[in-house]
């Protein structure tokens, strides 16, 4: 008996190294073969930093040289609940994979019982009812199932795939997470800078309205002038009182990403300024082929991909034989001091084949709904190859444009206040009239906020690059901040 056991356990094991799954093929990306080029006339307007590395290869504290946002990153990274949630899916889908995974071998349990039952007269040999009593123990494997068709190899398979799909999610969340707290944090920035400058504009023109008051009492200007000075002053309150919520509400989406009051941080450094902000931007985006094994999430992608294809494996195994097996070993005695003895052993062996002959199609839709769920898969899969080669291709044709805006932006700032000090001395000088002067202040205070939102919008583009090629999962990579002097603004 033991060696025909020691036979089926040997050969069920061989077979289920088998199963009746698809061979796995992976689907072309559905994208072109290279990421367009830049709007004409503006890749001469890139940063050329010489950068080889890819993304993935780029430490998120060497990308980001900012040192407040280094430490926020950090923090985020143990604190965000999002990440955290991650991390605990990967232990589910590692139990879940390991409970799956069981079913391959036997599982063996030691069993011990006592029995006392009576004997009716009428059942009795001897005419006469009796009480009879014995104890019994032992080990068995009770319902292991064969694995001829690979049934069960083909579950644990889609397991272990969910498994590694959950891991790469948790790679996705955390890139995810660096880029977004890395986005709040110049939009908090880029609110606070907007914020500063609508103070002091606010201030220049209640001075202003004030010296308007002044000339108007006196007779030297006209209600007219005086009004457009108050409307200036009232549009500054306004913008101001704008900025500040938005500035308090990023702060508030901030937080939530990192986790925790940014007051609570300990030896937070000082914020940068926009403009001395120094991310790389010309990161090599390579060919689209490279983000099959750059990005998490097509890596997730094709994990689940390859869960379905195991699950159809499990689907057509359903329509052949089920082979599980009963055995018990052990011992039987009247009374449990002889337990033991020779002569006690008994033992039980029983196979038991189930073979589905009509199931109203149940095993045949099963099948169906399996592939239907597989080209699901392979539908999502093509998707996210198509949605990372837009991220990607969105970053590279913004990134000249964007630098040739700032650059123009800046040349209108400056030529917007050198504008308003010729205004200025024209109108002080009784040449011009402060309509004038009025009109090159409004412009001026546009030109700024425009600036710096300029600004913020060719950094957020440098992050989406970062981003989109995968980078940000590791930490690696020298400090680069040890050199640059954060300037201190208002807070």
């Amino acid at each position: 008996m033991t060696k025909t056991l020691t036979t089926l356990l040997l050969v069920a094991g061989v077979l289920s190294g088998c199963t009746l799954a698809p061979v796995y093929e992976r689907p072309a990306p559905p994208v072109a073969t290279s990421f367009p080029a830049a709007p004409e006339g503006y890749a001469a307007a890139e940063v050329k930093t010489g950068e080889t590395r890819r993304a993935s290869e780029i430490g998120w504290r060497e990308f980001f040289r900012d040192p407040r946002l280094q430490a926020l990153i950090a923090t985020s990274l143990d604190n965000n609940r999002d990440l955290r949630t991650a991390a605990l899916r990967i232990e589910e889908a590692r139990a879940l994979y390991q409970v799956q995974r069981a079913d391959l071998l036997p599982t063996v349990n030691a069993t011990g019982g006592f029995n006392r039952s009576r004997t009716p007269a009428l059942q009795s040999a001897t005419g006469k009812p009796y009480v009879s009593e014995y104890f019994q123990a032992g080990a068995g494997v009770t319902s292991f199932e064969l694995d001829f068709f690979g049934r069960v190899r083909s579950l644990s398979n889609a397991a272990l795939s969910q498994y590694f799909a959950t891991e790469e999610a948790r790679r996705s969340a955390q890139i995810s997470l660096v880029s977004e707290v890395a986005q709040a944090y110049l939009s908090e920035r880029s609110f606070a800078e907007q914020y500063e400058l609508a103070q002091n504009t606010l201030k220049t023109r209640e001075y202003t309205l004030s010296l308007a008051k002044q000339r108007f009492d006196a007779g030297a200007t006209s209600a007219l002038d005086l009004r457009d000075n108050e409307s200036l002053v009232a549009q500054a309150r306004v913008s101001a009182a704008q900025l500040a919520r938005q500035r308090a509400q990023a702060q508030n989406a901030l937080e939530v990403l990192v986790g925790k009051p940014l007051g609570t941080i300990e030896n937070l450094p000082a914020p940068m300024r926009l403009s001395d902000e120094r991310i790389i931007s010309d990161i090599p985006a390579g060919l689209p082929s490279d983000l099959l094994e750059q990005r998490p999430d097509i890596r997730q992608a094709e994990q689940l991909l390859l869960s379905a294809n195991a699950n159809i494996g499990a689907a057509r195994a359903a329509f052949f034989p089920r082979i599980t097996l009963t055995a018990n070993a052990g011992a039987i005695s009247p009374t449990f001091s002889s337990l033991f003895d020779s002569g006690t052993g008994a033992w039980s062996f029983a196979p038991q084949l189930v073979l589905p002959i009509f199931d109203y199609g149940r095993n045949l839709s099963n099948l169906d709904l399996t592939n239907v769920r597989k080209n699901i898969q392979i539908a999502n899969y093509e998707k996210t190859i198509q949605t990372a080669f837009a991220e990607v291709a969105d970053a590279l044709v913004a990134r000249g444009t964007l630098e040739e805006q700032v650059t123009s932006q800046e040349q209108v700032r400056n030529a917007e206040a050198a504008r308003y000090e010729l205004s200025t001395v024209r109108f002080r000088n009784g040449v011009a009239s402060q309509l004038d002067q009025l009109d090159s202040q409004r412009q001026l205070f546009a030109a700024d906020q425009a600036l710096i939102q300029a600004r913020q919008l060719r950094l957020n583009n440098a992050i989406d690059l970062y981003r989109s090629l995968g980078g940000g999962l590791s930490e690696t990579g020298p400090v680069a901040s040890a050199d640059v002097k954060p300037a201190v603004t208002t807070q």
